[in-house]
């Protein structure tokens, strides 16, 4: 019966301009339930959320809150129906803090005086309720991406939402921070709140939910009970084939040391790290969030200065004070937030892909090819299968999975020796993943050293030949190809510090 479910979606059609996001989809939420809707990245699944959030409005179909319809004209309707919605991109303040981005709606009495003591008690009450333990006093611009995901969670609880939708929401957390965010939900599902979760890593769909969506080209294809199905079935509904490994093969011949780091320190984010990179060699770094992975990246690719230690390059020691030197010394970097440091969302496709060889477009009086821009961005469009109309086409309209590749377009137009790829398949789906994978086994049959941070094990012990583990600024080990396992990295990374 209608009143057994919390959210009904009936017969939901989108389109922009022409473009049919949504053809068709039928998508119905039990109360107390945790349903998880997947679907690869342009499969309409952001779409159908704003359409229940009020940011977009359905061109067709019904939309039913607790068996009566409704219709959600804007954001502010949608919050009155009780429906909280954290996006996967993130919608925070940076220079207020943590405890006036959670009640920045809500923030004063009547009077409109704010009472900073009782704010910053209950913003500390939330995030220990979350299960996390940091000040509601710091601007959240100081606080990580990891860190400013929880603050996002616990804004939407603060609203006291019983229509919960999470996007994304693990795509930076380490596995404790996973682990204590299901807890969350499972008790937020027994209050009969209803969750809508949204995610790329099948591993914690099928841990954390009761039902399953999929959609695919803007159409919902199957609902299934998690425990009747598996996760082959899931992965051949959302791209419509079967996917063979979820991990592509390589073989391994990894050729003479390329790159090595000695004592690397940035104070207490990145402690005496040394390490070695061979051509054509995949190295992992893992670790917790917070253990200095992305810090050391950044080290490396002169976007934050060391304090002192030496790097090598192929036998010579080079000086990295700036992304520039980098460049130049052929060091890659795809940064973790892509949308912040690693494309302009403004620029078109082949814009983005010409910035760091620039010069090699441009006449002598500084005029651009466009020609040579255009024809060179087609090629590597062609090469990393980047589907969009042209290259004029501006990276904002992309997928997620897309627009990582055009930042991976954008070093391989760099002629890279060394690559550092951090989080390179953060909220990008199956298929896109598999097809990410497939780009970095080609860049390692090519001689080029690549250093590979992730959050996922799996990932890390699917395609790294071997991998670093980091806590507290400092490496903890190291494992081998033959010796990688979810319970040895996570032994690493939680280990005490070594002497």
């Amino acid at each position: 019966m209608a009143d057994t479910y919390k959210v009904e979606m009936i017969r939901i059609k989108k389109s922009f301009g022409g473009v049919e996001a949504l053809k068709s989809v039928d998508f119905k939420v039990k109360r107390g339930e945790v349903h998880a809707l997947v679907g690869e990245n342009g499969a309409g699944k952001s779409t159908l959320m704003k359409i229940l959030s009020g940011v977009y409005q359905k061109d067709s179909g019904t939309v039913r809150i607790n068996g009566k319809e409704v219709e959600i004209t804007d954001p502010h309707k949608s919050r009155e129906l009780g429906i909280g919605i954290i996006y996967q991109e993130l919608v925070l303040a940076p220079h207020l803090t943590v405890a006036e981005n959670i009640f920045i709606g809500d923030m004063g009495d009547k009077w409109g005086l704010i009472n900073y003591k009782n704010l910053y008690r209950k913003a500390d009450e939330l995030i220990k309720e979350i299960g996390f333990d940091f000040s509601s006093k710091t601007l959240v611009g100081e606080l990580s991406v990891a860190y400013q995901q929880v603050v996002e969670i616990a804004k939407a609880l603060s609203r006291e939402a019983d229509i919960l939708v999470l996007d994304e929401p693990t795509a930076v957390l380490a596995p404790k921070e996973v682990e204590k965010l299901f807890d969350i939900l499972v008790n937020l599902k027994k209050r009969g709140v209803s969750i809508i979760y949204i995610s790329h890593r099948l591993e914690e769909v099928f841990k954390i939910s009761d039902t399953i969506t999929v959609l695919k080209d803007g159409c919902s294809i199957n609902t299934y009970s998690t425990q009747n199905v598996t996760k082959d079935l899931i992965i051949r509904d959302m791209i419509g084939r079967k996917l063979e490994g979820l991990f592509p093969g390589r073989p391994r011949s990894e050729g003479e040391e390329l790159l090595r780091v000695e004592n690397l320190c940035m104070g207490r984010k990145v402690r005496n790290v040394s390490f070695s990179l061979k051509a054509g060699e995949v190295l992992g770094i893992a670790g917790l969030v917070g253990s200095g992975r992305t810090e050391l990246a950044r080290a490396l690719f002169g976007a934050d200065r060391k304090e002192s230690g030496r790097i090598y390059l192929q036998g010579k020691e080079i000086n990295i004070s700036s992304p520039e030197d980098a460049v130049r010394y052929g060091i890659g970097f795809v940064p973790e937030s892509r949308k912040e440091q690693g494309i302009i969302l403004g620029l078109p496709i082949s814009q983005n892909i010409t910035l760091p060889k620039i010069k090699e477009v441009v006449y002598a009086l500084g005029i651009i090819n466009m020609k040579k821009e255009k024809d060179n961005s087609y090629r590597l469009m062609n090469d990393l299968n980047i589907k969009a109309d042209s290259p004029e086409t501006h990276v904002m309209a992309l997928s997620g999975g897309n627009q990582q590749k055009v930042v991976l377009a954008k070093w391989f137009n760099a002629d890279c020796k060394v690559m550092i790829l951090d989080e390179p398949t953060r909220g990008v789906d199956v298929g896109a993943k598999y097809e990410i994978y497939t780009l970095i086994n080609e860049l390692s049959k090519k001689g080029i050293g690549v250093i590979m941070i992730s959050s996922e094990m799996a990932e890390i012990i699917g395609m790294c030949d071997r991998t670093i583990v980091m806590r507290d600024g400092r490496i903890q080990g190291e494992l081998g190809r033959d010796e990688l396992s979810e319970e040895k990295i996570m032994t690493l990374a939680i280990s005490s510090i070594k002497n």
